[in-house]
């Protein structure tokens, strides 16, 4: 099963509000995780997880920053067993 969530043209400014919100939706849920875990190793990993994905926004977000044309964003997720 595929879900098409993005799928268009943006200016810089609403390509990196869109970004923005869907990592830190991310973010939130690893967040809920660690909450949620007894397993330290478990913890860890999701800690890792939000580094990265901190790390990600941030070059993005310096990226974008730079671009003064539309930039193209294409999201999909693909659920397979």
């Amino acid at each position: 099963m595929n879900i098409q969530l993005i799928d268009g043209e943006f200016n810089p400014k609403e390509a990196l509000e869109l970004v923005t919100q869907m990592i830190h939706q991310k973010i939130k849920y690893h967040e809920s995780k660690i909450l949620n875990q007894p397993n330290e190793d478990l913890i860890k990993e999701s800690e890792a997880n939000i580094r990265r994905l901190q790390k990600q926004l941030y070059e993005c977000s310096n990226e974008l920053k730079s671009k003064s044309k539309e930039v193209i964003i294409n999201a999909t997720i693909n659920i397979k067993e």
